[in-house]
């Protein structure tokens, strides 16, 4: 982060300099007490269950300078500090990010959508990349604080950027809208994660229309057209429409799609003046578009397709997505950050597609389905049995619909109740040959099954 001077923060966050010099400057944001580093800018946010606060003075004591704080008892406690008082941290915050994202000058292509968001983020990174200096997200971050943490890692020797907006809520990407003010925006797809919240797929994409809130002329949204509720949409709008997808009418038309199983996948992308065969080393056909969503933003800053394939040949996944990992004779797909009932099938059909002894399945809850949760888990595990999957193992109470569909469809299945159950009889499971994947929602932490199949029992 470039130094910003308390005067700035205080003009910028909405607030007033209660304590200390304006001229003395930060080079990072903290909302963490617990990771804060020498000249961060410690943010306290007060949350449903912890109000950070009450953390205030041992970051003073730890080394912290400067605070924008909404309590006085708090910035009382600390009266040799810079302390910046406003009404609503959090609102602050925000507000400071947004001064600092102009400030910058960057280039911004914000990307969203029901599941594939983080991967397409991460190949429009890599594309980036080839040309100019950019700033991505840290970790998974897309949320109203998450964001402002990312930009905090950004400076003046950056040209463009690419951010993830997130969102369970109406009203959440809006904000995060207002707050980056996005050149380029894409929408992966509009799924079915989310309708415990939002009640219904329309609500849903209008959600992820927010994204398009303050567009303009000179503003362009990127499409995935094969997406049937981002087909409803026209170009009949104030800003430039792109879409993507295998149709006629795309301007960017995905065809001739190879899933390579583990080794990734390869197809043909035509655009208005050149035509292409791309290869992935990330697998899942559903990246095929996902990665056309990243080229097309990216043409729009003179990068072509040549210079999108050598970028994309060097694309790291960020976290658990897709990645394959092997000990003693046995290949994991871990694949474990998130899971909606197409990205599930998409990992299936990845594993149908590589060659092994055995293929089998472990597979939890799908969460934030709404009423039609039982059935989508079902179909899952129909859909497991269609591919030829081996052997399907359920964790959790919601899986035990994955595992009736498999069962029912003609395959081996087990259900579980929660991780620890399985943990014993892995070693009696698995054998040399196998290909495991491993996938469920965050919360579910499936990652730890694939960390126990690799480095065996603690």
């Amino acid at each position: 982060m470039d130094p910003i001077t308390v005067r700035e923060i205080a003009e910028a966050a909405g607030g007033v300099i209660y304590s200390g010099s304006e001229e003395d400057t930060i080079t990072g944001i903290c909302t963490d007490s617990r990771v804060f580093q020498e000249g961060d800018l410690f943010v306290a946010l007060s949350g449903e269950k912890v109000d950070a606060h009450r953390f205030v003075k041992s970051v003073f004591e730890a080394g912290g300078r400067t605070f924008l704080l909404s309590d006085e008892e708090a910035a009382r406690s600390i009266p040799e500090a810079s302390v910046i008082l406003t009404e609503d941290t959090l609102a602050g915050l925000q507000l400071l990010t947004s001064w600092y994202l102009d400030r910058l000058g960057l280039g911004k292509i914000a990307v969203t959508g029901s599941v594939g968001k983080t991967s397409t983020r991460d190949m429009v990174y890599f594309i980036l990349s080839e040309k100019y200096k950019t700033g991505k997200p840290i970790k998974n971050y897309n949320s109203d604080v998450g964001i402002p943490l990312t930009v905090a890692g950004f400076d003046h020797s950056m040209t463009m950027a690419v951010l993830e907006e997130g969102m369970e809520h109406r009203g959440e990407i809006h904000r995060l809208a207002a707050m980056t003010r996005p050149d380029v925006a894409i929408i992966t797809n509009v799924g079915i994660s989310h309708l415990e919240h939002l009640g219904s797929r329309e609500n849903i994409l209008a959600a992820k229309m927010e994204i398009t809130d303050f567009f303009g002329p000179s503003n362009v949204l990127v499409i995935n057209r094969d997406n049937d509720m981002l087909s409803r949409l026209s170009r009949d709008v104030p800003y430039r429409m792109i879409f993507v997808g295998s149709g006629s009418e795309c301007d960017y038309i995905v065809s001739d799609v190879e899933d390579l199983g583990l080794s990734g996948i390869r197809f043909r992308l035509k655009a208005k003046d050149w035509e292409k065969v791309f290869t992935l080393e990330v697998p899942g056909a559903h990246n095929a578009i996902n990665a056309a969503l990243a080229i097309a933003a990216c043409e729009l800053y003179g990068i072509g397709p040549d210079m999108a394939q050598e970028g994309l040949s060097k694309m790291v996944l960020t976290g658990k997505r897709l990645a394959i990992r092997e000990a003693r004779g046995v290949r994991v797909l871990d694949d474990s950050y998130n899971a909606a009932p197409e990205s599930v099938k998409s990992a299936i059909r990845t594993v149908a597609a590589t060659p092994a002894e055995r293929r089998i399945l472990i597979l939890g809850n799908m969460n934030e389905l709404g009423e039609d949760s039982p059935r989508l888990h079902y179909e899952v595990g129909a859909y497991a049995a269609e591919e030829g999957a081996d052997l399907l193992i359920g964790v959790g109470d919601k899986a035990a619909d994955i595992v009736r569909g498999a069962e029912e469809g003609g395959i081996s299945a087990r259900l579980y109740e929660k991780k620890e159950d399985l943990y014993p009889d892995l070693p009696t499971i698995l054998r040399d040959g196998d290909l495991v994947l491993t996938k469920a929602s965050m919360t579910c932490h499936f990652w730890e099954i694939a960390d126990r199949i690799i480095n065996g029992a603690d």
